[in-house]
Formats: C-alpha cells, structure tokens, sequence
C-alpha cells in the first residue's frame, strides 16, 4: 500500500494499465556460415558481429597495402636482403681473419665458428643451449675487446639483416593470408551485406580441414554449424557463402543445401539465401534445380534462390566473381528498414557490385522466374537491379519471399510476446486478454501496409473464445488461438493498355 501523503498537494500514482502488447520480431539479421583467414582455427558457435570492422578484427586481417604493392615491396625487398647478407658474410669474413690468424690471434677458428653461430641463431631467434651461449659468451670476451670497430660493424650487419628477414617474414604471412582470402567468399558476402544496409549479423566458422557436409551440419554440444543455430532465435536468414568454394560437385552442393533448408523449414521463422554453382550457364539453371527440393515441397518455400554470381571489386582490391547471397541479405536488411518487411526486397539497387558475368535476355529471365529464380539484371539508366522476389514454392500461399517472410514475422513476434499467458487461468480472461492484444498488433500492421484490406475486419481475423476452446483442450491445458491475416503480394506484373484515338469527321481542322 502507498504511503499516505502528509502535506497537503497534488499526488500522482502509478499503476499498470494491464494490457499486454506484441512487439514486432526483427527481420533482417543473417547468419553466414564459412571458412575465414582469421580468427579460431576450430568451428565456432554463432559469433554475432555488428560491422565490418568488427569481422576484421575477429576473423580477417588488416594489411597496409593490396596485393600488388605487396608482390612489388616483397620483390624489392628480396635484392636489399641480397644486399645485406653480402655486407654480412664481408664483415664476418673480415672479422674472422684478424680473430683466428696472426702471431697471437685471441680465439681459434672452431671458438670464432662458434661465436659465429650463436650469434646468428639470436638474430633468427632461435634458441641455443647453455654450453654454446657459454662457449660463444667466452669468445666474444676474447674478439669484441681486440678488435671493437670490426666487431660493432659485423654486429650491426647481422641486426640489419635480421630485422630484414623479420619484415619478410611479415610480409610473406600477409601475402599467405591475401592468397587464402582469394580462395573464400565468407569475407566478400559479410562486407556485402554491411555495405547493402545491414545492421548485424552472426558468423559460424567451419573447419577447412573437415568435411564440409558435416561442418555445416554441426555439432548441438558445441552450438557449431545449423545445430548450433537453433539456439538463435533472433536469425531470419541463412547462407552458406563458401558452398562452392571448394569445387563442391553440384549434387553434393544440393545435399548441404538441403540441409539448410531443412533447417530453415524446421525452425519457421528464416530462409534461405542461395545460388547455383560458378558459371552456371543460363540453360543450365533447371537442371540444377531438380536437385533441390520440389517446388510442391514445404522446403520450398523457405529458398530463395538468386542468379548470377557478381562481380567485385573484392576487399583487397582485387576484382573477382563471389555468390550474391551476403549482398542480397543486406537488400533484405535495408527493405525493411525504409519500408517494412511487407515489402518485396525487389527492384532495388545492389551496392559494391561491379558487373554481373551473365546478361540475361526477357525470354530466359521469365523462363528463371516461372521456376522461382529471382534474377539479377542490368537497366539502362538505373544499373545493376535485384528483379526478382519469389520463393521456389509452386504453392499460392508462399510463391512470393514477401508473403513467406511476413507471415514468419507476425507468428514469431505473437509467438515471442505471448510467453506472458503460460500458466495464467485458462478462462475467459486469459481468451480476451490474448485477442486484444493480437488484434491490436495486426490493426498496426495494417495501417502500416502489410495486410490486404479496406478495413482490419478485411484484412484479418482472431477467434479465441468458448468456440474454439472445448472443455477437452482446456483439460488439455490448451489454448487456441486461430488467426488468419491477408497478407499483400508485389505488383508483380504491370498491365497498361494504351488505345490511340483517332481525330473523328467533322472535329476540328
């Protein structure tokens, strides 16, 4: 009970107004799955990274110049050393003669050879036993005093020669690193999807020493690969960007995608992002598409398959052709941002993208399109677009990626925000405590655009009372909730019909 106020005033209390609202469930983070230069050697569980730099930083590398100017430094980097190993041996050979010969020269030639070696394995950094440090110690007392000058100029010789051969060693690792990152595609598809508006997204690595089947299928104790992810809840999106890196053969590609989304499907609220393989013809692509799952399949409407590859300018400055997927999670994540996840993630623009290496004809796109390819095109004047925005379900319900996508948002997001009702009275309370609240988050989504209808009556519809809760199912400790909504589809198909009139007798002159 509140305190009662002791001086006279206005007093304001609080109290909760006890209706619960649904908040919309996010829509637009991906998780990519595939092989990376840095970071841990071993798979990894879902790693959430919130930009571009943050993935360099936990799975990249950074390099202060691109592969050519390295391949030039690394080359004339190569003669200064030729250089310095020549002035080395000269200072060590002069050093040698006034050590070991004369009339009382201070060490014999096997002590200088050993002066000689430890000191060399110091500049290379390597290690030396106690007994040969001790020897070379005593000999460098005999040398160093008899004769400093030469002793200070072969001493600074060897260190310029080290630390020569310890920057080629740097550059050496970087050039490893720029020839591994040519070879992957995980980096390209992140810096796609940040580049194309996306916000966050999670990235399991896969071992490239294991088979990549069971990679990506994971390991549920160690939360790797698809396992891994279904302890995400907050993924709507899945790709495998590295699929094909590998020369994967098309069937065994089929199989692992398979997987994906048979995962997708399972978990009901993500899809799929993929592609056929590397220069895949046009006439090509049907056949290849037997090998997924059937178009009258529930798999099927969780693909969202794309075609073609693009060109990059690549993140080391070295143009290449990489899978579209990462940019076109990132045109998915900036959709529905500026409009809603309603919204077909068509007809918009793909950033940090060059040129596609096909150039589809309208008879070949539409021919792609009725088997549910969506197809990137060049237009004149407005560049490089996504033209496509279906799913490859053959059924009405799921044929478009906006339909299938929004009715995972409104089930995730009532879903998520109703945890509240479990274990409250199964009574008519509870049954009108749940429509208010989802009849209110669905009229939100109406005004907004997202259903189809001139009225919420139009659009949508929620039973949750004594018709659809029995005895039987309130024994059960059930309760039902039916919805169904109108969601709206794309203008897929624009129809004009344009009639010329001609001027008629008698009118005008």
């Amino acid at each position: 009970m509140a305190a009662r106020p002791l001086a006279p005033g206005v007093f304001v209390t609080e109290r909760p107004s006890g209706v619960r609202t649904i908040a919309g469930a996010g829509t637009s983070t991906p998780a990519f799955l595939g092989y990376t230069v840095g970071g841990p050697e071993a798979s990894t569980p879902p790693t959430p990274v919130g930009s571009w730099s943050e993935f360099v930083d936990k799975f990249h590398f950074r390099s202060p110049m691109g592969p050519e100017e390295l391949a030039r430094e690394l080359e004339r980097l190569a003669e200064v050393i030729e250089d310095a190993e020549a002035e080395l041996e000269e200072r060590e050979e002069a050093l040698r003669q006034k050590s070991t010969t004369g009339e009382h020269p201070p060490v014999t030639e096997q002590e200088f050879a050993k002066l000689v070696e430890v000191q060399t394995a110091d500049w290379a950094g390597e290690s030396v036993s106690a007994s040969d440090r001790q020897a070379a110690e005593a000999a460098a007392a005999k040398v160093k005093p008899a004769f400093p000058d030469e002793y200070q100029l072969w001493i600074a010789a060897g260190e310029k020669e080290a630390s020569l051969r310890h920057r080629q060693s740097e550059l050496v690792f970087l050039k490893q690193c720029f020839d591994e990152a040519r070879g992957v595609s995980l980096h390209e598809a992140v810096y796609g999807f940040f580049a194309n508006g996306g916000s966050s997204c999670y990235i399991l690595r896969l071992d490239p020493t294991k088979d990549l089947a069971g990679e990506v299928g994971g390991n549920p104790d160690k939360r790797t690969g698809l396992a891994g992810l279904k302890s995400v809840p907050d993924v709507t999106m899945v790709a495998v960007p590295d699929l094909w890196s590998r020369g994967t053969a098309p069937d065994v590609g089929a199989t692992i995608l398979g997987k994906v989304v048979g995962h997708c499907a399972e978990m009901r609220n993500r899809l799929t992002l993929c592609e056929p393989p590397p220069d895949t013809a046009p006439a090509d692509v049907p056949q290849f598409l037997t090998r997924l799952a059937s178009p009258d399949s529930d798999d099927a409407a969780f693909t969202a398959l794309y075609y073609p590859w693009v060109e990059v300018p690549g993140v080391d400055g070295a143009q290449r052709s990489v899978p579209p997927s990462g940019h076109l999670a990132g045109v998915w994540a900036r959709t529905d941002a500026e409009r809603g996840v309603f919204k077909a993630p068509a007809n918009q623009n793909l950033r940090g993208v060059l040129a596609l290496p096909v150039r589809l004809t309208d008879q070949r796109h539409g021919e792609l399109n009725d088997k549910g390819v969506n197809c990137l095109r060049v237009f004149p004047e407005r560049g490089l677009l996504v033209w496509g925005a279906r799913t490859r379900s053959g059924s009405r319900d799921w044929r478009y990626l906006n339909v299938r996508r929004l009715v995972s948002f409104l089930s995730d997001s009532i879903r998520q925000s109703s945890t509240w009702a479990v274990f409250e009275p199964n009574d008519d309370r509870l049954w009108a405590a749940l429509r208010h609240s989802v009849v209110s988050f669905l009229t939100d989504q109406w005004r907004q655009g997202a259903l189809l209808g001139r009225t919420p009556d139009e659009a949508f519809y929620v039973i949750c009372d004594r018709t659809n809760n029995l005895p039987e199912t309130i024994d059960a400790g059930q309760v039902i909730c039916d919805i169904g909504v109108a969601p709206v589809r794309p203008a897929e198909f624009v129809h004009f019909t344009i009639t010329q009139t001609a001027g008629q007798p008698g009118q005008g002159s």
